[in-house]
């Protein structure tokens, strides 16, 4: 991409700004619940990690199971750079590389994300989620190492869902394994402003849901039999005159970034906002989480007296603070003591960074850490539970340390 690329999220600014025309909730009483601040947090800041190395248009930022002598970073043209683990490394090398076939004309469109199977290198396969040419559809593939080989053969990719995309906004979709290993992917509403389409409370398509499959399974992949539809039928391209048997939880608007909790195996997923509110969710089974009835704890459509029974964020902020949440990681290193048991997230558009603990009780306001000049678009974990920030404006990696 050109050095004047547009961000992946910056569509979202403009339309925070001017309104979206969707109706929007400013002002609005949250439904059930008074935010209250969480337990003070320490501050962090931030140093340069692998100075030497810059990417274009970084997403995602990954370590293979139980190695942490390598990164692969997921750039959104649609390649996958790995390098070693080594402060002074001065070269990457392409993992991935299937560009030729990835749609990135638009700023939330692209590669976005990548996962390791949980037995990988002895399971050598890895999951790419991304946007495809031609008709624009949202797809989950599998590729494998090359025969002997430690990069992923092109040729190998064998497709597992693929979601119609209605606009190019929205494409939104993240990829992490459970610690029982089952795949998640989230995915956003399908773009529009407001959702237009009702698509995050239709459980009949995979819109505004976290989806949850067994890739271990029979062909094309195994349905977990606790997930809320499991007795209904697969969704791909077609409509659907039933729910779909994938969804783990839906009423999402655009989920950018999902992560599994090392210790208690919580998945937690941030939620960006339309006109007000940027949420947090600590996703449980069969919950729905209520775009675009509400915007975090607040109705949206209805603006006001608005149904109360979905699930709460369990932290939000609004835009004051920040445009676009960008999720994190619960923290689970040693290197910043008073941070671990927090799920520790940022925005995309302040470059601020929150954090929430994870025993919060619905809704909390979240409380800022620190804050960065960057355009935070994913974060980073090595095998140690250490955090890192990826900056999506001039491609660079940072650690995440105990400020002094």
């Amino acid at each position: 991409m050109t050095s004047n690329r547009i961000p992946i999220l910056a569509w979202l600014i403009s339309a925070a700004l001017a309104g979206c025309g969707g109706g929007g909730s400013s002002g609005s009483p949250p439904v059930n619940v008074t935010p209250t601040p969480v337990p003070t947090v320490p501050s962090v800041t931030t140093t340069p990690a692998f100075t030497a190395l810059s990417f274009n248009a970084p997403v995602a930022l990954r370590q293979a199971p139980g190695d942490n002598s390598t990164w692969y970073v997921v750039e959104q043209a649609g390649r996958i750079q790995r390098f070693d683990n080594d402060p002074n490394t001065t070269t990457s090398t392409t993992f991935l590389d299937i560009s030729s076939q990835v749609n990135n004309l638009s700023s939330e469109t692209g590669m976005l994300s990548m996962t390791f199977h949980p037995q990988y290198p002895a399971t050598p396969t890895v999951y790419v989620l991304y946007s495809t040419n031609g008709t624009l559809r949202t797809r989950l593939s599998s590729f494998q190492l090359t025969t002997g080989g430690d990069v992923l053969d092109p040729a190998s990719e064998n497709v597992l869902i693929e979601v119609p995309q209605p606009q190019t906004n929205h494409n939104g979709g993240d990829l992490a394994f459970t610690l029982d290993g089952l795949l998640l992917a989230s995915l956003g509403d399908g773009g529009g402003a407001g959702d237009p389409g009702e698509n995050a409370q239709n459980t009949r398509n995979l819109l505004g849901t976290v989806i949850r499959i067994n890739v271990d399974g029979p062909p094309p992949y195994g349905l977990p039999a606790d997930n809320p539809f499991a007795a209904s039928n697969r969704c791909q391209l077609t409509a659907q005159s039933s729910d779909c048997a994938e969804i783990y939880a839906w009423g999402f608007r655009n989920p950018w970034r999902i992560s599994v909790d090392s210790l208690s195996g919580d998945l937690w997923l941030a939620d960006v906002g339309q006109n007000d509110w940027e949420e947090v969710n600590r996703v449980s089974l069969g919950g729905n989480y209520g775009w675009n009835d509400r915007e975090g704890a607040h109705c949206f459509d209805p603006p006001a007296n608005c149904a109360n029974n979905f699930a709460e964020p369990v932290a939000e902020y609004d835009h004051g603070q920040g445009q676009s949440i960008t999720g994190g990681y619960v923290y689970r290193g040693s290197n910043i003591a008073n941070l671990v048991g927090r799920y520790v997230f940022g925005d995309f558009v302040s470059g601020r960074l929150f954090a929430v603990d994870v025993d919060s009780t619905p809704t909390v306001t979240a409380t800022e850490i620190g804050d960065t000049s960057f355009g935070i678009s994913t974060f980073g974990r090595d095998q140690d539970g250490e955090l890192y920030v990826v900056n999506y404006n001039n491609g660079s990696l940072h650690r995440l340390v105990d400020a002094p």
